[in-house]
């Protein structure tokens, strides 16, 4: 199994959408994620939504890839897309 993409994401500690993403992407098999906490990281909030143009978290990265929040991870696992991404494909 080659190597996995590093996964990266902006989160809170009480986003409901940060947890599921988290979920879905330890079932991949996604061992570690660098968060990024922007609730009590103002300047992150800053860096992020510079990176993102969005305010909302989670925002989420695989790789070099902003995959985008939660519906957009499991918008992309429904199209097949997901596992290939984390793999670096």
């Amino acid at each position: 199994m080659s190597k996995q993409q590093p996964v990266k994401m902006y989160t809170t500690a009480v986003c409901p959408y940060c947890i599921r993403a988290k979920q879905i992407l330890k079932a991949k098999g996604v061992e570690q994620i660098e968060e990024i906490r922007v609730d009590t990281d103002p300047q992150a909030r800053i860096a992020m939504m510079n990176i993102t143009q969005r305010r909302t978290v989670p925002q989420i990265f695989i790789g070099d890839t902003h995959v985008g929040g939660c519906d957009d991870l499991i918008a992309l696992d429904g199209r097949g897309g997901l596992e290939p991404l984390l793999q670096g494909a």
